[in-house]
C-alpha cells in the first residue's frame, strides 16, 4: 500500500472485511493512535466493538457481525464451533453467542463467546476467516447433544463437505469432544441428512432404539408429502410440531391428505411433540403394532 494516504490504506483494507478495520491493524499499516483518535472524533472510523471500526457509516450486514467478532479477538482470530457451522451452512439458526477462536488472551462479550487456543488452522470461507471444518465439529461435539451432532454429521457427509476420515484421525487425539465425537461416527447415519425438523431428528433416533429400520422421510406418496414413510409395510407416519397442524384450515388438509393416502393402501399414524418428548415409551410400543413387531 506503498504511495497511499493513512485513509486510503485503512479504507481499502476494510473492503476485505466487510467495512470494518480492528486496532492492531491499523497500528500495522503505521497508524498512529492520536490519528485514530482524531479520524473517531471526526465520525470517520465509527466504533463497533472494543478495539474495531467501521470505516464511515456502512450498512449492517451478516459479514460486518461475523468480521467484528473476529477482529475484536484480535489478529489470528477465527469463527469456530457452531459459528463456524453455520457459516459453512451445516446449522440453519444463527447462533447465539457467535463463537470464535484465538491464539491471544481475549475475555469474551455479551454475544460474544471467545475461546483461546494456541494454534489452529486458519481458513477464509465466504470472505471471513474460520477454523476447519473438522476443527468445527469437533469443537462443536465438546458442548452439543449427541443426536444433534449425529444430524450434522450426516448433513456435512451428504454436501460432501467433510472428510469422515480425517474427522476420525481427529477424534482419536484426546482432544476436547474426541470421546462425543468418536460415539457419533460409530452410529453416522447419512438419511439424517434428509430430516427438516427437530421432530423428525427426535423421531429417528426412536426408530433406531426399538430395532425399526430407518424410514424415507420427506418423500411424496400418492401426491402427498409425508414426513416418514416405510414403503414395504404401507406405513406413514406424520409429525404434528408444536408449530404447525392447529389452524382448522390445516386440520382439514391433514385429513384430506389421510383420506388419499389411504385410498393408497397406506396406514397412517400420527405423533406430535409432546408425545415424542414425554411419552417416547408409550410411542415405541404404538409404533411397534403398527410396524407389526411384538410391543
Amino acid at each position: 500500500m506503498r504511495g497511499l494516504s493513512a485513509k486510503a490504506r485503512a479504507a481499502r483494507l476494510s473492503d476485505g472485511q466487510a467495512g470494518l478495520v480492528g486496532a492492531a491493524q491499523l497500528v500495522a499499516l503505521g497508524i498512529d493512535t492520536r490519528v485514530v483518535s482524531r479520524w473517531v472524533g471526526q465520525s470517520y472510523l465509527i466504533p463497533r466493538l472494543p478495539r474495531v471500526y467501521a470505516v464511515g457509516h456502512g450498512a449492517p450486514s451478516v459479514e460486518a457481525d461475523l468480521w467484528a467478532a473476529v477482529l475484536y479477538a484480535g489478529p489470528g482470530a477465527m469463527l469456530s464451533h457452531a459459528t463456524a457451522l453455520w457459516w459453512h451452512g451445516l446449522i440453519e439458526n444463527r447462533p447465539w453467542p457467535l463463537q470464535v477462536t484465538t491464539p491471544r488472551r481475549c475475555r469474551s462479550l455479551r454475544g460474544i463467546r471467545v475461546y483461546g487456543r494456541r494454534s489452529c488452522e486458519r481458513m477464509p470461507h465466504k470472505g471471513v476467516p474460520t477454523t476447519s471444518l473438522e476443527q468445527a465439529v469437533l469443537d462443536f461435539a465438546a458442548v452439543a447433544p449427541h443426536e444433534r451432532l449425529r444430524h450434522i454429521l450426516a448433513v456435512a457427509d451428504h454436501g460432501k463437505v467433510l472428510d469422515i476420515a480425517e474427522l476420525q484421525v481427529i477424534a482419536g487425539n484426546g482432544r476436547p469432544g474426541s470421546p462425543k465425537l468418536r460415539k457419533a461416527l460409530e452410529r453416522h447415519e447419512p438419511k439424517l441428512a434428509h430430516t427438516r425438523s427437530e421432530l423428525e431428528r427426535l423421531f429417528l433416533p426412536l426408530c433406531e432404539r426399538i430395532g425399526i429400520p430407518l424410514p424415507e422421510v420427506n418423500v411424496y406418496i400418492a401426491g402427498v408429502l409425508v414426513d416418514a414413510v416405510w414403503g414395504e409395510k404401507k406405513l406413514v407416519v406424520e409429525l404434528d410440531g408444536r408449530d404447525n397442524h392447529s389452524s382448522w384450515a390445516q386440520i382439514q388438509e391433514d385429513r384430506s391428505k389421510e383420506l388419499r393416502l389411504r385410498a393408497a393402501g397406506f396406514g397412517v399414524v400420527r405423533y406430535g411433540t409432546r408425545q415424542l418428548e414425554d411419552e417416547a415409551p408409550q410411542v415405541e410400543d404404538d409404533l411397534r403394532r403398527a410396524y407389526g413387531m411384538p410391543a
